[in-house]
């Protein structure tokens, strides 16, 4: 489970009934919802939540640090609460599911001299794709 609220409440933001729901939207491991996709679910908690309110909040909390913004194919941003916990992302390739992996190895360090081309590596993203299992079942 993710840290979110807790992260929120401890950095003193203002905790508003319409922030308090998108938080709790966003909070779990493997969350990796659209905005439509939070918005939808806010309504169900918070009937007169509006879209545009969870647009901005979703903007603050990138903002802030305490979400990434995810962008694994053409579909949708997706927002991932597990900002603090260094993970990469296995996505299926046919329904856009994704999972937070957390494999061995550092991969900042696995890049050799020879391949930075002077660079200063500061941040890897990686990206495993394949197929969920059900979609293979299908």
């Amino acid at each position: 489970m993710s840290d979110l609220l807790e992260r929120l409440r401890g950095r003193g933001w203002r905790m508003t009934a319409q922030r308090r729901v998108v938080a709790e939207v966003l909070d779990g491991d493997h969350v990796h919802l659209t905005a439509d996709e939070v918005h939808a679910r806010a309504v169900a908690k918070l009937p007169e939540i509006s879209r545009a309110t969870v647009y901005n909040t979703l903007g603050e909390l990138v903002t802030l640090g305490e979400v990434l913004e995810v962008s694994t194919d053409r579909r949708a941003k997706r927002y991932d609460p597990n900002a603090h916990r260094p993970h990469h992302h296995l996505v299926c390739a046919q329904c856009g599911a994704i999972r937070d992996v957390h494999p061995s190895g550092n991969p900042l360090t696995d890049l050799p001299d020879s391949e930075r081309f002077g660079f200063t590596v500061s941040g890897v993203e990686v990206t495993y794709r394949g197929t969920c299992p059900t979609c293979a079942a299908a």
